[in-house]
């Protein structure tokens, strides 16, 4: 089997070597253009595509641990992380009340433009004092 990239055939290494091996077994070789030194035709081919893997693991704790780092600084700094919310604090208050007045449903979620389920859920948290 040849490929031009070996990235473009598996995203990580366990992937990559599940291919590979499964490749080897059916009695094929496998082979990267992109990548020469990948070719499980020769010993060191299939040396450097262990060892590279092994590195392309390392690398990518890596990146998991420094992106989880980053948004631990980011929280810490008082960065709300995901999207915003549509409805402001005072709007949910006005939910709860309406709700509680027996507004129905339906006309609440009309009203403030947003999803039966989601007047539903705001209606069942506590009130808070502004």
């Amino acid at each position: 089997m040849i490929v031009t990239r070996i990235d473009r055939l598996a995203r990580s290494t366990f992937d990559l070597f599940a291919i590979v091996r499964k490749i080897t077994q059916k009695g094929a070789q496998f082979y990267s253009l992109a990548e020469p030194w990948a070719d499980t035709a020769t010993s060191t081919g299939r040396l450097m595509l262990a060892v590279l893997g092994g590195l392309a693991d390392v690398e990518r704790d890596l990146i998991r641990t420094r992106t989880a780092e980053g948004r631990a600084r980011a929280r810490n700094a008082g960065v709300k992380m995901g999207r915003p919310t549509r409805i402001t604090n005072i709007q949910r208050q006005e939910i709860k009340i309406r709700r509680l007045a027996g507004q129905p449903l339906k006309e609440i979620a009309t009203d403030f433009g947003i999803s039966l389920s989601t007047v539903s859920r705001i209606a069942t948290e506590k009130i808070t004092k502004q």
